[in-house]
């Protein structure tokens, strides 16, 4: 069963979170990598990895001692299915969500 819609958009709320899938997108991170560039403390970002993960936008696995994140692109489809209902959205283009998450970093950081 998929997660609902309501837990995926909600995931994708957060600019912390849209920023993770982002980084996510180049390819798997060592949970540790992950919160490097935050200023907040591990704890907080393993909480946005519980949220993106329970919707099923990432998958975690433990290798070793290491926690590694991945990215579930799949996990859009249903909300892009979703979102095309209305006639007036193109199919989510998984280049042009880069594009974009990249955008949302980029002026993340300009407003720091």
């Amino acid at each position: 069963m998929t997660p609902s819609l309501d837990i995926v958009f909600a995931a994708l709320a957060d600019p912390t979170r849209r920023t993770i899938l982002a980084m996510l997108l180049e390819d798997d991170m060592a949970v540790t990598d992950v919160a490097h560039p935050f200023e907040m403390s591990l704890a907080a970002v393993s909480k946005h990895l519980g949220v993106l993960t329970a919707a099923g936008l990432i998958s975690q696995e433990k290798r070793g001692r290491v926690k590694w994140c991945k990215l579930e692109p799949d996990a859009l489809r249903e909300a892009s299915v979703w979102m095309q209902g209305f006639g007036q959205f193109e199919p989510v283009n998984l280049d042009a969500f880069e594009r974009f998450l990249q955008s949302e970093i980029e002026g993340g950081t300009e407003r720091s």
